[in-house]
């Protein structure tokens, strides 16, 4: 949500911030702006709504030297979609751009009369101000007073006039990351931004306040201390995060599935058993847990339900998913026994986040499973499991859910091993399941053309319904949830056998519905209520195994994942399930990988 990027050094700024926004676009914004300071004319500022496109041609014809600037992709908050609005701002000698919100930003305005010089309805514009009000010529003075005064969450990246190739940042929650390289010195709030100029990277500390200049970067605390980042190595290279060839960024992902399901499960088999020991995660915090929590948003929080489904009905341990917008709001029964675990593919969810910091009050032991490393969330955990996804760059989730979903099986099953619940040989047959369903994903999205037939018939529908029953009623969740965001076709997940108590009143006639009936031992009660929504004129669409063929007096389509045990048949039924949200975005001439008013990463309330 929102993009930072800040640039000095020895190049020319201005495209090279361009070049960034471009690869900050995907988390989700509707207006961008670029600064430089040019040491002939002071501040050369320019904003445009819409796309990055249009802020490149607008600076195009701009002749400037200035080898520092900063540059924002701003997602509405405060104030509409202007250029008003939008980011950077500038207040006398104050240049910034912000990700987060300044929850007392009203109060400030008041309190320092600043009312009469804003030029724009947004937070952040208040604290430009401040900054420009206190400042005396020590931009550390200047950031530590305004600091202290700001309610909320914020990433600023800071020119000041007179400070010439310098960048001053600083965050709290909303994430920045930094490197410095032969050309000079770079800060994002993601890693694509960075990737292209240097593997070797920082996350800002929080509440420390940083100097970029083309010499390198220095970073001291709130008391003037200086201190020495933890340098981290980026695993993957810039290819990972281009599109390679495919239409969409989407599609690429959904086929980069079985290799990162690879790289996540293969480093946690030992001799065939399930192996946690190179990850942290100790034996003997498992075999105490009496019940788990797991708390997650979206489409990581339907990932958790697939998690429950599994411990519970294979462990017998109680597990409890929450929404971690609601959990953190409320007074959650946890204690020393109970294992939180929070999902999260950037590590930044802000309310998974402040869940986070709830349980550990609470005395929970959190596990965090997480795509970033060095991100909030693992760094706050205590215990990480990181997923091996890679760069995801479409909004809509994909091999970040799947890779999600294996590291819970890893879990299940390093769990029921040393508390006893299963055996050696019973983990082993596990993992090597585990290990294959790689293959399956590979051969369901070999047999992608039924898919695309299917989006081409849906496109048109107003509304969808996703049915199942256990595992399969979690993935229509998911299901549902890619459908709407990317395809903005009304669609809602039910349990299949609640559709009597009320919802079979929704279906007429050529209604799409698309049921999931993967699970051998619901597979005839799924049929069923297939037969009942068939028998009122539904449109008909079943996801089955092989080998479970239906006339059409059942359903009008069927599609077939590979026959494979039901509890791993998940991974290739995802495949599905984001195929037909994919076509049928595409179909309607849509920007798949970009939807509207939606973020990739949601770091604000």
């Amino acid at each position: 949500m929102c993009g930072i990027i800040g640039y000095t050094g020895n190049e020319p700024a201005k495209d090279i911030i361009i070049n960034g926004l471009k690869t900050l676009e995907y988390r989700g914004y509707d207006s961008a702006g670029v600064a430089v300071l040019d040491p002939k004319t002071g501040i050369v500022l320019k904003k445009k709504t819409g796309k990055v496109a249009e802020l490149e041609a607008a600076v195009a014809g701009d002749s400037t030297d200035a080898t520092c600037g900063i540059g924002h992709t701003r997602w509405a908050t405060h104030g509409g979609v202007t250029e008003a609005n939008a980011h950077p701002h500038n207040q006398g000698s104050v240049t910034l751009c912000h990700n987060g919100i300044i929850e007392n930003y009203k109060e400030l305005t008041t309190e320092y009369g600043l009312k009469n010089i804003l030029k724009s309805e947004t937070d952040t514009e208040v604290v430009a101000a401040l900054l420009d009000q206190f400042y005396e010529g020590n931009p550390y003075k200047t950031i530590r007073k305004v600091v202290d005064l700001l309610a909320g969450s914020f990433a600023l990246c800071i020119m000041f006039d007179d400070q010439p190739g310098k960048i001053f940042a600083i965050r709290n929650v909303s994430p920045m990351v930094a490197a410095s390289f032969d050309g000079g010195s770079i800060i994002a709030s993601d890693l694509t931004a960075l990737i292209s100029f240097s593997k070797k990277y920082f996350v800002v500390p929080e509440y420390h306040i940083l100097t970029l200049s083309e010499d390198g970067i220095e970073v001291q605390d709130l008391k003037g201390r200086k201190v020495e980042p933890e340098i981290l190595e980026v695993n993957w290279d810039i290819s990972s995060a281009q599109k390679g060839g495919y239409p969409h960024y989407m599609l690429k992902e959904i086929n980069e599935q079985p290799e990162a399901l690879e790289r996540t499960v293969a480093p946690r088999i030992q001799d065939g058993l399930p192996f946690l020991a190179d990850d942290g995660i100790d034996d003997e915090m498992l075999k105490n847990v009496k019940n788990i929590v797991i708390v997650a948003c979206g489409t990581a929080m339907y990932a958790g339900m697939v998690g429950k489904s599994l411990i519970e009905s294979k462990l017998r341990i109680p597990v409890l998913v929450d929404i971690a917008s609601e959990f953190r709001y409320k007074d959650p029964i946890i204690d020393e026994d109970t294992l939180t675990i929070v999902v999260s593919q950037s590590g930044e969810t802000i309310d998974t986040l402040e869940a986070l910091r709830l349980a550990k009050k609470k005395g929970s032991k959190v596990l965090s499973v997480v795509n970033v490393k060095g991100s909030t969330i693992a760094r706050e955990s205590d215990y990480v499991l990181y997923t091996h996804a890679g760069p995801e760059i479409a909004v809509a989730s994909t091999k970040a859910y799947t890779v999600q979903i294996s590291a819970m099986y890893i879990l299940a099953a390093r769990l029921g091993l040393v508390k006893g619940i299963i055996t050696e040989d019973q983990a082993r047959e596990f993992m090597t399941k585990l290990s294959g369903v790689g293959e399956v994903m590979k051969k369901t999205i070999a047999a992608s053309d039924d898919i695309r037939r299917i989006a081409n018939h849906i496109k048109t529908a107003p509304d969808v319904f996703y049915i199942g029953r256990g595992i399969d009623y979690t993935l229509s969740l998911e299901a549902s949830l890619k459908l709407k965001e990317i395809s903005y076709i009304h669609s809602e997940a039910y349990a299949a056998g609640e559709l009597k108590h009320g919802t079979i009143a929704l279906i007429s006639e050529q209604v799409p519905v698309i049921a999931i009936a993967t699970e051998e031992q619901v597979y005839s009660k799924v049929i069923s209520n297939v037969r009942e929504v068939k028998s009122r004129g539904a449109y008909v669409i079943l996801i089955s195994q092989e080998g479970k063929t239906e006339s059409e007096e059942v359903c009008d389509k069927q599609i077939y994942i590979p026959k494979i045990d039901s509890i791993f048949g998940v991974f290739a039924t995802a495949v599905i399930i984001q195929l037909i949200a994919y076509y049928t975005s595409d179909a309607k001439g849509l920007d798949v990988d970009k939807p509207r008013n939606l973020a990739k990463s949601v770091t604000v309330e």
